[in-house]
């Protein structure tokens, strides 16, 4: 079986209130909490993806700030023996007024059926590693929660 790269790009989406923009959801029989994005497709640049994922998975229009961070670490998919993680994250920002439904509860989900999806804001100053589900995400939390927010970071 042939290894395989599998390139991932996420937007990091901070309010006003300074609250992460999170995402639960039901995939391949799983519950999980993740940053909102997905996968780099063939021909695309990451920050396109963050575009289209954004746009696919929210709703959302964005302005791409700053590029974040990138896997620096070794980390096999969850879901393929095979295929090694690299994530690629961006902080964003809304162009327009987010206009998404937004739930308090984890995993609030309508249905619990494949591809169920919600979306949640967790408060920077009491984010855990634990509030997410993949290690990457985990790595990535701990560095928010060192980041110096300003005007023009997010």
């Amino acid at each position: 079986m042939e290894n395989i790269f599998n390139v991932r790009v996420y937007g990091i989406l901070i309010n006003d209130q300074r609250q992460l923009l999170v995402t639960d959801e039901y995939r391949f029989g799983k519950m999980m909490t993740k940053f909102p994005g997905g996968g780099l497709q063939f021909g695309e640049g990451t920050i396109e993806c963050i575009h289209r994922e954004m746009k696919e998975e929210a709703g959302i229009e964005i302005k791409v700030l700053r590029h974040f961070y990138t896997t620096d670490f070794f980390q096999h998919s969850a879901f393929h023996e095979n295929h090694q993680i690299i994530s690629i994250y961006y902080l964003v920002q809304p162009v327009n007024k987010l206009d998404i439904e937004v739930k308090e509860k984890k995993f609030d989900f309508n249905s619990l059926t494949e591809g169920a999806q919600v979306f949640r804001w967790i408060s920077i100053d009491s984010l855990r590693k634990e509030d997410f589900t993949f290690p990457i995400d985990q790595h990535v939390s701990g560095q928010l929660r060192k980041f110096q927010f300003s005007e023009e970071s997010g």
